[in-house]
């Protein structure tokens, strides 16, 4: 069993550990809050679910039954947090987005290589089953050349945050729902073309209490050709799409409900010629696989199926979609 650490007891984080004790290759021992004393129930929760609680991660990284630290924490943290793990000789696995600009996810990516030990992030939407297959075709030609994206993935969760809550910030969410929802997309865009090299994006408060704005259009251009058109929305109720349009034809795949309490999936593919497929998707816990794959990864029996060049690319361009809705500009991607 592969032993991690879990930091950041916040609303994704609750949802993890119980999801990572389900499981039979991957067991969480403690799980790590700095605010454990001024909030309430996380010491009940701690003890429900059979983890020590701490409130310092060096706590985590000095115990030698620890192996890795699926970190659950402000986007902000992340980068000198993975330097810390990875410095530790511990495996990684961090919530997205891994970092906010291309020159930090380069010295996380650094330190985690230079220190021998896995990185994971978690896109979980690359572990659902319909995506797998989506991608499975693209990658096999079967929609012929690629060559746009369209995909949204719009929510109203955080209507109900506090004010003063971090994913709400300037500093955590300086483009509204990019990175929130919007950097799965992204992730999921860079995986189909790989390096972007040109981002225009706009984020706008249109109807929510919101600051940081509550509606976000991105297009993007990419190296090898084609285009995505992203949509985030902060302020309606859910809905989350995914389409790919190919020279030979398209698929799409659609999610029923929000991702936290899953009903399955529908994935629709027309091939010019062949009648319209439509597949229904059951459940599936791809969060949980995503871990799995982590642990698979620490231990040596299989790579992790994102790589690191997917990763640096996918915040290189949240850096440049980020820029784009402080310019009004095209913004350059860096690479």
């Amino acid at each position: 069993m592969f032993n991690v650490a879990l930091a950041g007891l916040g609303w994704w984080g609750k949802i993890m550990v119980p999801q990572i004790k389900k499981s039979n290759k991957i067991n969480v021992l403690k799980v790590v809050e700095p605010n454990a004393a001024s909030t309430p129930g996380i010491a009940g929760y701690a003890r429900t679910h059979g983890v020590e609680l701490v409130t310092d991660l060096q706590a985590a990284l000095r115990d030698p039954e620890i192996q890795g630290v699926v970190l659950c924490t402000p986007h902000t943290l992340h980068t000198e947090q993975i330097v810390a793990v990875a410095n530790a000789g511990k495996h990684v696995f961090c919530e997205k987005p891994l970092s906010m600009n291309r020159a930090d996810v380069l010295r996380a990516v650094e330190a985690v290589n230079r220190n021998k030990v896995a990185l994971a992030v978690g896109h979980e939407r690359r572990f659902e089953p319909p995506i797998i297959e989506a991608m499975r075709m693209i990658h096999a030609g079967e929609i012929g050349t690629p060559l746009q994206i369209e995909a949204n993935f719009s929510q109203d969760k955080f209507l109900s945050l506090a004010a003063d809550n971090w994913r709400l910030s300037t500093e955590e969410a300086p483009a509204g729902p990019m990175t929130a929802t919007g950097i799965h997309l992204l992730d999921l865009s860079v995986g189909v073309f790989g390096e972007a090299a040109q981002v225009f994006a706009s984020v706008k408060q249109l109807d929510s209490q919101l600051v940081n704005g509550d509606t976000l259009a991105i297009m993007l251009t990419f190296k090898k050709g084609g285009h995505a058109l992203i949509s985030a929305v902060l302020a309606t109720p859910f809905d989350g799409r995914f389409a790919v349009y190919g020279s030979k034809g398209w698929v799409e795949v659609r999610d029923k409900t929000h991702p936290e309490a899953p009903e399955g999936w529908v994935l629709t593919k027309v091939i010019r010629g062949q009648p319209r497929v439509v597949k229904e998707y059951a459940p599936a816990p791809n969060v949980l696989a995503n871990l799995e794959a982590f642990a698979d990864a620490a231990e040596g029996r299989a790579p992790y199926p994102v790589p690191q060049s997917q990763m640096i690319a996918n915040i290189s361009a949240l850096e440049a979609a980020i820029k784009s809705t402080q310019t009004g500009k095209i913004v350059d991607v860096e690479s």
